[in-house]
């Protein structure tokens, strides 16, 4: 079951509406990572990045193992299903935002074609 309450959806949107986060995220999808190495891409503290995964975390995105004085993190996405059944549901207002979009451009333009007579052919001798 997937947790879509407002609050989860606020969290896990909250956690992908920053760009380190975001780039933490992919780095994941890939593979595990220690926090030394999510850091690593970016210009910031090893403290700085742990606050980017603790956000992470939170929002369920994001799994911590410790072993010894290393952070192993791991991606979970499910978190993620809520945000996507949010946005599939909301799709619906865009695509009739969109097509009401299109469809007066697309009338515009035909009003804005200048409109040519049509051409006589010459007659053969």
């Amino acid at each position: 079951m997937v947790d879509n309450t407002p609050r989860r959806l606020d969290t896990v949107f909250r956690a992908l509406g920053d760009a380190t986060r975001r780039a933490m995220l992919r780095d994941l999808a890939k593979r595990e990572r220690t926090v030394g190495e999510l850091a690593a891409p970016f210009d910031i503290t090893l403290a700085a990045a742990s606050k980017h995964i603790k956000v992470l975390e939170a929002a369920g995105l994001v799994s911590r193992s410790v072993h010894g004085r290393v952070h192993t993190c791991r991606l979970d996405p499910k978190p993620l299903h809520a945000g996507l059944e949010w946005l599939r549901w909301s799709e619906q207002f865009w695509n009739a935002r969109l097509d009401a979009l299109e469809a007066a451009l697309n009338a515009e333009d035909a009003a804005a074609k200048p409109r040519r007579p049509p051409t006589r052919k010459k007659k053969e001798q």
